[in-house]
Order: C-alpha cells, then sequence, then structure tokens
C-alpha cells in the first residue's frame, strides 16, 4: 500500500540541520569521533521524531474526507450507477486508507459501502455500540450542497476497537452520502 506522505517545512529544515552538523564532522580533513557519534545519535533521535511525524499519514484527514465527499457527489451527478459502483469497489479513488463513502437511498438502505455485507441493510437505523441513532441522524442533517458533520463510534476498516468517526454527510439527488474519518 502506496503512502502519501508530505513532510512540514520544519521537517524540511531539521534535515538539513542535520546534514550542516553532519559536515561540521568532517571540517579541517579529520574526523572528531565524538562529534560523529554524536550527530549519529541526534540523527537517531531526531528521524525518530519525523517517522513518529509522518506515521500520522496513514489516516486520513478531515480535509481528505471531505475533498472524497465532493468528489462522490461529483461522481453521482455524473452516473449515478457507475458512482455507486465505483463507492463498493473502492476504485477511482474512493478508498484511501480507512476513508470509504457509504451512501443509502430514500427509503434509508444502504446503497454502496465497500463492506457488501451491510448493503441492502438499513442506514437509517444503525445504531453505535453506545446506542447512539447515527443513521437517523445522518438522514436528518443531509441538505444538498452542504456538508453536515455526524460523530459516532466506529470500528476502522482493519480493526474490531471501536473509535471516534466524524462523518461529513450530504444530500446529492435520492442518495445521502458520507465519508468519515476517525479521531
Amino acid at each position: 500500500m502506496a503512502m502519501d506522505i508530505h513532510p512540514t517545512r520544519g521537517d524540511v529544515a531539521l534535515c538539513f540541520a542535520e546534514l550542516k552538523f553532519f559536515m561540521n564532522c568532517y571540517e579541517g580533513g579529520g574526523i572528531d569521533m565524538r562529534k560523529m557519534f554524536l550527530a549519529m545519535v541526534l540523527s537517531f533521535v531526531f528521524s525518530a521524531g519525523i517517522g513518529t511525524a509522518m506515521a500520522a499519514g496513514e489516516n486520513g484527514s478531515p480535509t481528505e474526507a471531505k475533498a472524497m465527499l465532493e468528489r462522490a457527489v461529483a461522481a453521482l451527478k455524473a452516473d449515478k450507477s457507475s458512482a455507486l459502483n465505483m463507492f463498493n469497489e473502492r476504485s477511482e479513488g474512493f478508498g484511501d486508507r480507512d476513508l470509504y463513502v457509504y451512501c443509502g437511498g430514500a427509503d434509508g438502505i444502504i446503497t454502496a459501502h465497500f463492506k457488501e455485507s451491510l448493503r441492502g441493510k438499513s442506514l437509517r437505523g444503525l445504531k453505535d455500540k453506545s446506542g447512539k441513532a447515527f443513521g437517523e441522524e445522518i438522514y436528518a442533517v443531509a441538505e444538498p450542497g452542504k456538508f453536515t458533520e455526524v460523530e459516532y463510534q466506529w470500528n476502522r476498516p482493519d480493526s474490531e476497537t471501536l473509535v471516534d468517526k466524524v462523518a461529513y454527510v450530504t444530500k446529492e439527488g435520492d442518495e445521502i452520502c458520507a465519508v468519515g474519518y476517525y479521531k
């Protein structure tokens, strides 16, 4: 699985500072072993910090979730049947790490979800483990052209552990669609 990693300006500056420190160890034609050892230790410590920051990219962000929902709306407008198939298959960019599109029809039945076992079941009737009727809330707040947040608890696609989740919800035609990110 490819990961899209974007280091921050601070990460890049830190890497340049490490490089400059290494270069200083070689000044004057000789190697100062104490400086070299310190440089290696600092490099390890700073690299671990950057790696931790990069690991945050393993999960979808709120911005990415909203952007995926915007693309889903455009796909539904272009060809509803094709769009629902793409959502189900997580193809054409409609599945990225823990982000995915799910939709329900006017009757409250799930029309698109990457888990085939959920398709055909009630979206409107979904509740999280705490008993929150988030499916009803999704249908209550969905409006064309607006992206409204609904919070609930759900497990990540690769885990059974419950996590706080926020879904951006909208309505396009007779479809109520959402893309959620995990907190």
